[in-house]
């Protein structure tokens, strides 16, 4: 079994994450992460001047999206990305394997980037420039937004950045349905922590795959009462299971 849990990289979710873990008490946890992304997320953390010496040699759009998720994980308070240090230092302290089953971001930027008009270059510029200046409440009016019409969002941004669409959304959920499929053949017990906005997508294909699966969505997981505990604070090292 398989249980998708859709997060969003800018909010607070450590405690409802954790709780779930355990309730279902995984076999393996799988995160939407490559690993070149995960090094860099515990730099962050780790090493700020060497974490941007690094940043320097990424894709500018890579760069852009970056920054956008920064600002507003700042202003809820957290890390971008920290749900999946969460998800990483359960998978430690509990001793089981990690897969990272995303497709290597720098790779598929500098791919997309190739591909990508000109026409779609210039809006996507403009509308990351206009991102920087998104408030919290608009983020959670797009979301709720997102989550009711969520096939309405996917054509629009099919219509105005197709080749984003393809490489960004479809390309990536068929990488990592590959990678729950594997991890599925070796555990009963399978989660994955992925971006919301990836659930319906990984949802048909599990399907048509007919893989057992079940779906926790963000919106769920937001109003998830939180248990009276504290967050792992365990230390990076761990076992990395090759997917």
């Amino acid at each position: 079994m398989i249980t998708l849990i859709g997060t969003g990289h800018v909010f607070d979710l450590s405690q409802q994450i954790l709780d779930i873990f355990d309730e279902v008490r995984p076999e393996i946890i799988c995160i939407e992460l490559d690993k070149q992304r995960y090094d860099a997320l515990i730099l962050k953390q780790t090493n700020q001047q060497e974490y941007k010496n690094q940043k320097r040699n990424v894709p500018f759009i890579y760069k852009l999206l970056s920054r956008f998720q920064d600002d507003m994980a700042k202003q809820y308070g957290v890390i971008a990305g920290s749900e999946m240090i969460t998800s990483i230092n359960y998978a430690q302290t509990h001793q089981l394997p990690i897969a990272f089953i995303d497709m290597n971001a720098q790779s598929m930027f500098t791919d997309m980037l190739k591909k990508m008009t000109l026409k779609e270059k210039f809006l996507l510029m403009f509308s990351g420039i206009g991102g920087f200046f998104v408030s919290k409440s608009r983020v959670e009016e797009e979301l709720k937004g997102f989550e009711q019409n969520f096939d309405s969002y996917i054509e629009q941004i099919g219509k105005k950045f197709p080749t984003i669409k393809k490489v960004l959304i479809d390309e990536r959920n068929e990488y990592m349905v590959q990678e729950l499929e594997k991890a599925d053949k070796q555990y009963e017990k399978v989660i994955a922590v992925v971006g919301d906005g990836h659930v319906p997508g990984l949802s048909k294909l599990l399907t048509e795959k007919r893989l057992d699966f079940k779906v926790i969505r963000l919106s769920q997981i937001k109003d998830k009462k939180i248990s009276d505990r504290d967050p792992s604070t365990a230390t990076f090292s761990m076992e990395y299971k090759e997917p």
